[in-house]
């Protein structure tokens, strides 16, 4: 499988036992001899444009703030930003040059530094803050969501969500009451935002299906309502014939039940999110006549 691809659906940072199954040692050698990948430390690869971040932060006396700060903790971003997000004191100089290489942010850091892998980098409490109230909702839901799955818990984002003032406090409120540790990845998350945007879809993430006593499967998104399935489906989790025929298997069974199952690549889901929430909200008009005429 493509490690670019599999590391960007993982948000741009991973761990080799994430990557096994998906990739072999010699196609993650070959990524990272072409420059496609980039190992920071033993067992931990990110995307090109996160392991630069630090160089260019130090290089406009910055902090790594935001999506790059995020990364740099370790957690999945939705987007990878072009230029790593860096914050200095309101008011500190940085050169024009400097700035044309990075999005730079403004702010009181008092306090809220940490070392991260040798890295300036703001506190995993205002980054959260950072990412939640300032980011757009699908990307700071994946944050959100990698962020409980790296150990912070729901009850201090939401905490920190409900103590933000001012613009963004109110995203960041929503994110925070979202987010789930359920999520398996950024992808996910992404498809998960687009369906919180659609009326009348209620989704679950990794909600088990049941047909009596017979097991169906943990898909990523569920509505039990209406009966819809979402997946976030790529060729990279398929990784060969025998795991392909497993989920066909597997999605003929729900439909047979009752279930509505529709697949989204992740082209679609982060480059054509308007395309996915119409079919979304076709899918909900559907289903929900359907209900209508039976009920």
């Amino acid at each position: 499988m493509d490690v670019v691809e599999v590391l960007a659906e993982l948000g741009g940072v991973a761990t080799r036992a994430q990557l096994r199954g998906r990739c072999d040692d010699h196609q993650l050698l070959a990524a990272r001899e072409a420059g496609l990948v980039v190992r920071l430390s033993r067992g931990r690869y990110v995307l090109p444009g996160v392991a630069q971040a630090p160089r260019l932060a130090h290089a406009a006396g910055a902090v790594l703030s935001h999506r790059s700060a995020a990364a740099q903790h370790g957690w999945g971003v939705a987007v990878v930003p072009p230029r790593p997000d860096v914050v200095v004191p309101q008011n500190r100089r940085v050169d024009a040059a400097v700035r044309r290489t990075v999005t730079l942010h403004r702010g009181w850091l008092e306090g809220e530094v940490v070392d991260v892998g040798g890295i300036r980098t703001t506190s995993v409490d205002r980054t959260i803050t950072d990412c939640l109230r300032a980011l757009p909702f699908n990307e700071a839901l994946a944050i959100a969501d990698s962020a409980l799955r790296a150990g912070v818990t729901h009850r201090r984002m939401v905490q920190l969500a409900s103590a933000t003032k001012g613009p963004g406090s109110m995203q960041a409120r929503r994110v925070a009451e979202q987010a789930s540790i359920k999520a398996a990845n950024p992808f996910e998350s992404v498809l998960r935002a687009i369906a919180l945007g659609v009326e009348g879809l209620s989704v679950r993430p990794q909600s088990e299906l049941w047909s009596g006593a017979v097991f169906l499967g943990r898909p990523d998104l569920v509505d039990h309502h209406l009966k819809i399935v979402l997946e976030a489906d790529s060729f990279t989790w398929h990784g060969n014939r025998t795991a392909l025929a497993h989920d066909c298997r597997r999605y003929d069974e729900m439909v047979a039940a009752g279930w509505l199952v529709l697949r989204f690549a992740y082209e679609q889901v982060m480059g054509d999110p308007g395309w996915v929430a119409e079919v979304l909200t076709r899918s909900v008009l559907l289903r929900s006549n359907g209900l209508a005429a039976t009920g």
